[in-house]
């Protein structure tokens, strides 16, 4: 492969070689918060906190949570939906000179477990929410866990007593135990806010988030983001959105922060890089189609960061086309692939060019960025983003490299690509090439000028009749089907071929049920024979992970069922 193709293809004014400043992660709300004292940092339920105020908030929170014994090595779990708290808390903890552990308010008890004694947290932050404090509350005794900040979502609201009165009554919220092992958020951060500050001795080597990875097999493993893997991801992507034609205005944009901040999209690409740029979040709690395009209309919201599940929702709301949805500068998918059908449908909708990028948990997330100027590349996730190599290993002998337009797993180096796994030196040898690259899992190619097209997950690469098929190919001919509104692809036994492609499909409102003929005649022309499904089912709605992407893990657990109790 020639020495880094995508340079040539790179927007004026972005370097691939561009000077990426690392920082101990707190400084990035410090600069923001001496830069725009008076600018809104949060908007939650139209309650604006400032940037002054937030740092203030996050200083008292570092006391707060060093009386509780926080200090470098120390690792703090937050375990919080999209309010205040969580960058509260999240900056408090940076702050301390401790380890923020995210924790996913949709993980079973069991992974919950395994990630309090896998990361060796003590310390954790959650709400009096019904949906959250239960689980937690279980674990106290049960587990090394010792103490419970626990907050209330009413008191980050304008009317607290109110909206506190109405979650009672709907019993959203349950009682908190007064003892010991608790902690209200309010008494966290009831203090002058003069906590010791921690110089990071080593920024490349001192974590500053435990992120764990989906788990899609086994229990999950705990990547290690360094201070330095964060803030060069947030100036990598600083660096793609400086320049027109999407320039990001510092001090002057609003975010709406849908995605849930404990998944690493959203705690750089929301967060971070919001806070580094002194926006405004717009928090919403969780995704409805209606709050967002009413947000992003009457508010006008000039950055949405979603996943294609999101942007389905979007285009399939009724009357989402008498909106104005124009003040959309800049809107990015992220954590799966996006459909083409739906790319061009929300562009014609909201004006804004929708760009792809891929990444994952393990490179903070940024590896690719679709640059918003010149040809468009159909199902390409774009080119490498600065600071970023990515080379492609034969997948069946991972020690070499193939060339340009060859299939190969995506292996991916730089500055933002995680220390390793968290007490888990032979995984973190196995992911890693002899040359330190990382291996992703993810098989694509690279075309002549740089751009990468992701064919699929090597787990998710099908052997039918011995021929390689690829689900995604199959899904994004699916989608062409004005139909469709979602499809998951999986690979199920097959007597004959070893394996074949079953697809699950959700309609579109109102559209008529499709038989698998229909399907396979209308795919006839877009397929190759070995590649053609087998079997489809409808659904009223497809499985999704703690974010909100579609996953492939149930219907994988569902067939396996369905053909033991065959045999």
């Amino acid at each position: 492969m020639s020495v880094a193709p995508w340079i040539k293809s790179y927007p004026r004014g972005v370097r691939w070689d561009a000077e990426l400043t690392i920082m101990p992660v707190q400084q990035i709300l410090e600069r923001s918060a001496a830069k725009w004292s008076d600018n809104p940092a949060l908007n939650f339920m139209n309650k604006k906190i400032l940037y002054r105020e937030l740092n203030d908030l996050a200083n008292r929170a570092a006391k707060g949570f060093q009386k509780l014994g926080v200090r470098p090595g120390v690792h703090v779990g937050l375990y919080l939906p999209n309010t205040p708290h969580y960058v509260i808390a999240f900056f408090g903890v940076m702050k301390a000179g401790g380890t923020v552990v995210n924790y996913s308010p949709l993980d079973a008890e069991k992974v919950l477990e395994h990630k309090v004694e896998d990361s060796e947290t003590d310390i954790l932050v959650t709400l009096d929410l019904k949906a959250l404090y239960p689980q937690m509350g279980r674990l106290l005794g049960r587990t090394r866990l010792k103490t419970l900040v626990v907050g209330n979502l009413a008191e980050m609201t304008p009317a607290p007593e109110s909206v506190r009165a109405q979650m009672s009554h709907n019993g959203e919220t349950v009682a908190v135990p007064k003892d010991n092992k608790h902690v209200t958020f309010d008494e966290l951060v009831n203090n002058n806010g003069e906590y010791v500050a921690f110089p990071v001795a080593d920024l490349r080597e001192s974590v500053a988030v435990l992120q764990y990875t989906g788990g899609t097999t086994g229990l999950p493993k705990g990547a290690m983001l360094t201070h330095a893997n964060l803030s060069s991801a947030t100036a990598q992507y600083v660096e793609t959105t400086h320049t027109e034609p999407q320039l990001l205005d510092e001090g002057r944009e609003r975010i709406l922060a849908v995605l849930p901040p404990f998944h690493i999209y959203a705690l750089t690409v929301n967060m971070l890089l919001g806070m580094r740029i002194g926006a405004e979040l717009i928090l919403h709690t969780r995704f409805d189609a209606a709050a967002v395009v009413k947000d992003i209309s009457e508010k006008k919201v000039t950055v949405f960061p979603g996943v294609p599940t999101m942007y389905v929702a979007i285009i399939n709301y009724p009357g989402v086309e008498d909106l104005d949805l124009s003040s959309i500068k800049w809107c990015a998918s992220g954590g799966a692939p996006l459909p083409l059908e739906v790319q061009k449908r929300f562009q014609d909708i909201s004006g804004c060019r929708l760009a792809e990028g891929w990444g994952m948990t393990e490179t903070s997330p940024t590896g690719t960025f679709t640059p918003l100027e010149g040809a468009v590349k159909p199902g390409s996730c774009g080119i490498p983003i600065p600071g970023i190599t990515i080379k492609f290993a034969d997948v069946d002998d991972p020690s070499r490299y193939v060339g340009l337009g060859e299939k190969g797993e995506i292996c991916i180096g730089g500055p933002n690509v995680m220390r390793g796994y968290w007490k888990r030196a032979v995984a973190t040898k196995e992911a890693t090439t002899k040359d330190g690259f990382l291996r992703t899992g993810d098989v694509g190619y690279m075309d002549e000028d740089g751009y990468v097209f992701i064919v699929d997950r090597t787990k998710d690469m099908l052997l039918c009749g011995g021929f390689n098929v690829y689900p995604r190919i199959i899904e994004e001919a699916i989608y062409q089907h004005p139909g469709i509104e979602e499809v998951i692809v999986i690979g199920i036994h097959d007597d004959y071929r070893g394996q074949s492609p079953k697809a699950f499909v959700k309609l579109k409102t109102n559209s008529s049920p499709v038989t698998l003929e229909q399907m396979k005649d209308f795919l006839k022309d877009k397929l190759g024979k070995h590649e053609m499904i087998s079997a489809l089912e409808i659904r009223d709605a497809l499985p999704r992970t703690a974010v909100g992407k579609l996953s492939k893990k149930e219907l994988y657990e569902e067939e396996a069922r369905k053909r033991v109790a065959q045999q």
